[in-house]
């Protein structure tokens, strides 16, 4: 088992549509954010094991047991929801991701598609249950059936006339949401912050029209669902032993003064130049957010405040990420001399 991984026993499964399940788990003891996921190892005749990530679904601040939403989509989805039941025990990181509201009193304006509604739903939960501000939820479904929560969303609603409007999109009555439709939609909330997921089209609509009127890109936040390609279990075991036999070695150019703002604590390290940020920090202890290892998705994101970095590989950041300064850790060396990062 991996050094920062735990296994969780499956309190509940329970059925959202013909496709998703939600996967409930045995614990309390979860320290988690609106709007982030886990990542979970799922074993394989072929490989031994493949990771998947899943968005919670449910609200760390009400007492409730932690759950994830999985909707069937290839080997591990489908796995999962073939094969979990209460009992089931399953391996899995700390949570990550930065999809997550800064204030739950803030007034959000969200837009989410198919199984694009896991993470908005845990923010919704935790903005009604435990925050002061106004929902506006645009939610896209191929037709009637494939609304994921469609009982709980009514319930809320219902619940929340003042705070929290629903507004359904089926494709099979609608077609799909054309980026000046959802514009349309938007306009009355355009000074909200905005989060935004589903698959690549919608979100690619969804948020040119928010930026067409005017929403600043810092206030648009959008989750991508990704494949890893690797097994970040298996790369944090090798990286654990390549660690422990590399750690007498020196390289020669001297090492990068860094310093880190994490959790509200700020520290100076020095830092090999040849060692991946996100390895060092955790080397160092410190809990820094990761998922995938590879780049292939935004869980270890943090920015640059000074100094330069280079990043081995990168598929999920696009050019106005990198122009403000935000990289991924787990592919990030050092250039200059000194550098200074912010995970706030």
């Amino acid at each position: 088992m991996a050094e920062s991984s735990r296994v969780l026993r499956v309190a509940d499964v329970v059925a959202e549509t013909a496709q998703a399940h939600s996967i409930v788990f045995d614990t309390e003891e979860l320290d988690y954010k609106p709007g982030q996921f886990l990542t979970v190892r799922i074993p394989s005749d072929e490989c031994g094991s493949v990771a998947r990530c899943y968005s919670l679904s449910s609200s760390p601040y009400s007492g409730e047991q932690p759950r994830v939403t999985v909707k069937r989509d290839g080997y591990a989805s489908n796995w999962l929801c073939d094969n979990v039941r209460p009992g089931s025990e399953l391996e899995i990181l700390p949570p990550s991701g930065v999809f997550t509201p800064r204030s739950l009193d803030e007034d959000l304006l969200l837009f989410a598609a198919g199984s694009g509604i896991t993470p908005v739903m845990s923010i919704v939960r935790s903005v009604l249950g435990d925050g002061e501000g106004h929902l506006t939820l645009v939610y896209a479904n191929r037709d009637e059936n494939s609304v994921i929560f469609a009982g709980a969303l009514r319930d809320l609603a219902a619940r929340h006339p003042d705070r929290l409007t629903v507004m359904h999109w089926l494709e099979s009555v609608q077609g799909l949401p054309t980026t000046e439709q959802l514009r349309a939609l938007a306009t009355p909330f355009a000074q909200r912050e905005a989060f935004v997921c589903g698959p690549r089209p919608f979100m690619s609509a969804a948020t040119s029209a928010l930026k067409s009127l005017g929403l600043p890109r810092s206030r648009i936040h959008t989750e991508k669902f990704v494949s890893l390609g690797g097994n970040p279990f298996e790369i944090a075991e090798r990286e654990q032993r390549r660690s422990k036999s590399t750690q007498a070695a020196q390289t020669a150019q001297s090492p990068t003064t860094l310093t880190v703002s994490l959790d509200g604590t700020q520290r100076t390290l020095t830092w090999p130049r040849d060692r991946k940020l996100l390895d060092h920090l955790l080397d160092e202890g410190m809990d820094a957010p990761y998922s995938c290892r590879e780049g292939q998705c935004s869980a270890c994101a943090c920015r640059i405040t000074s100094g330069e970095v280079k990043m081995l590989n990168n598929e999920v950041l696009d050019s106005e990420d990198i122009a403000d300064g935000i990289v991924l850790a787990c592919q990030s060396l050092p250039i200059t001399d000194e550098v200074s990062i912010s995970y706030e």
